[in-house]
């Protein structure tokens, strides 16, 4: 009886969704002017797929609109691409059946300034009636973030991006800069190369908080401005792109792999996150978050009028950088804006800081941080995704390589930063140190956000804090800590994502399925070869 009721509606559902098309076309219109004359001819439009490579679709900046109405056709068997591309035949992907619309995202058109005549922008995955893919990891972000400004809270984070240089034309590995770790020979070495990572950064409308030599040769480190979780997501595609086409342009190869050498120290992606509401017992009403929850109009995704975004990068990214996730306090970004406008700002509380639990955490803090700490295993298939990732995680390496958390404590899975007394607690941070670049950023940031949101039901409680290198104590009182090794291989990290409940709903049957089905099939590539064969075969793929 409600078929009269739906054939009426039919013709109002239509022409809203025309006119949303209309206004999106009109916005792509606007930034595809903005980028022409820049000399933008081409927009590489990106998504991740479940092995962490980058994939793209271009298209010619004259059919940016076309591009954001309708989408760009692309085969869903993406999602089970392994990382030496074969395709993975599993229960749910891997076939030649079936067709995705790719959606750029406006508000992440961005002017690459390292590709001259490149514009860059990461996609919503679709299907031809505009339905969100099951599979689409942004989408799997947004749904998550919104399940937590539902509660009135909102999260702020970024990646720390770690890689190593050698000059291009090697399929080995030889360091480009040699001098100490840290040390300022390496800036005397590759000076000019790093102020251009630097610029083009900056120039793509992205906060560099920082920039320095890493531990072992050759090896660098960039930190970004907090933003909201999609938007830490999508950075993370940005930055590590544009660090590799700097690094083209002058003459270097880049690489974000977990290991470029099978006796070297390793490359990490570690994430901070702070918690964010109303006040320190927990926030009263539902806030902004970010992006979550994006509204859809018939199909497509709504995006604000036409900006300047297409010049520079996403609106208010340059704001986003004062929750203090580097550990140095609240401040204001580029544009002079409060930090974090929405997220951070406006009266807003970091619950990750300024309250009476362990650490300076109040209860809500606390549970968010057990919920992650609960599910790190699980997590680890998310987070360390790659066979390579194992070889990495080694005790007393600063790898933290234990389950436990500690203040300020870099052996630790979970480090607490309290920041500078002078902030009270607004630059209070987690930063999760077991992850690595190897890994599709979109599904780190729902996986945490999942967890975290899993322990707020559950009124999660930290285990108390491990203030020494884990690997120091002895077993039996590692065992009495009820201090844990995280998993030593992918096997391991797989078996306990597949036997966890929360992961399991939050990414759904089919992601669930096929992110176990493609980490086994590369455990399966591997298995036999040795560690320096491991790192050959994955050191250029990431």
């Amino acid at each position: 009886m409600n078929e009269p009721a739906l054939d009426e509606a039919a013709p109002r559902i239509s022409a809203n969704a025309g006119r949303e098309r209309d206004r999106l076309a009109a916005a792509a219109r606007h930034a595809a002017t903005n980028l022409e004359v820049r000399g933008v001819v081409c927009v590489a439009c990106t998504f991740v797929d479940n092995s962490g490579i980058t994939r793209m679709k271009g298209v010619p900046v004259g059919r940016l609109d076309a591009a954001v109405v309708w989408g760009v056709g692309a085969s869903p068997v993406f999602d089970a691409f392994g990382v030496d591309d074969g395709i993975i035949a599993g229960r749910v992907a891997g076939g030649p059946v079936g067709d995705l619309r790719l959606h750029p995202d406006l508000e992440r058109l961005t002017a690459l300034a390292a590709q001259p005549g490149w514009a860059w922008a990461p996609v919503d995955r679709r299907d031809q009636s505009g339905v969100p893919h099951p599979q689409d990891a942004r989408e799997l972000v947004r749904v998550e973030a919104a399940r937590l400004a539902e509660r009135g809270l909102g999260v702020a984070m970024a990646f720390e991006i770690e890689w190593a240089v050698a000059p291009a034309g090697s399929d080995g590995f030889a360091p480009a800069a040699r001098g100490p770790a840290y040390g300022m020979a390496r800036v005397a070495e590759l000076g000019d190369y790093l102020r251009d990572v630097v610029t083009a950064l900056t120039e793509e409308g992205l906060v560099v908080e920082q920039i320095h030599p890493e531990y072992a040769a050759g090896q660098f480190e960039v930190s970004v401005a907090a933003q909201d979780p999609l938007g830490a997501a999508d950075t993370c595609v940005l930055v590590k792109e544009t660090v590799r086409g700097v690094s083209g342009r002058h003459g270097l190869r880049a690489s974000f792999a977990p290991k470029v050498l099978a006796d070297g120290v390793g490359n990490g992606g570690h994430v901070h996150l702070s918690l964010w509401g109303e006040d320190g017992d927990g926030p009263s009403r539902p806030a902004p978050s970010g992006r979550a929850g994006a509204a859809v109009t018939g199909g497509v995704p709504a995006v604000p009028p036409p900006g300047l975004s297409a010049l520079g990068g996403a609106p208010g990214t340059a704001a986003n950088g004062a929750s203090g996730l580097g550990g140095y306090g609240p401040g204001t970004g580029a544009g002079g804006a409060a930090p974090g406008a929405g997220l951070t700002g406006g009266g807003r509380v970091n619950l990750m800081g300024g309250g009476d639990g362990p650490a300076g955490l109040t209860a809500t803090g606390e549970a968010f941080a057990a919920g992650i700490f609960a599910r790190l295993p699980a997590l680890m298939a998310l987070g360390a995704p790659s066979v390579a990732s194992y070889l990495r995680l080694v005790p007393s390496q600063w790898a933290s390589a234990y389950a436990c958390w500690g203040l300020e404590n870099r052996e630790a899975a979970l480090r607490m930063i309290p920041g500078p007394p002078a902030a009270a607690g607004r630059a209070a941070n987690l930063e999760i140190k077991c992850f690595d670049l190897a890994a599709n950023p979109y599904l780190v940031v729902a996986g945490l956000l999942a967890a975290g949101h899993a322990g707020l039901v559950d009124q999660a409680r930290l285990p108390p804090p491990v203030d020494v290198d884990p690997a120091s104590l002895d077993p039996a009182e590692r065992a009495r800590r009820g201090i844990a090794r995280l998993p030593t291989d992918l096997g391991a990290a797989v078996a306990a994502f597949a036997a966890d409940d929360v992961l399991r709903r939050a990414c759904g049957p089919a992601l669930h399925d096929t992110v176990a089905t493609v980490r086994r099939a590369e455990i399966d590539r591997f298995a036999g070869a040795d560690p320096a064969a491991i790192v050959a075969a994955t050191r250029w793929r990431y």
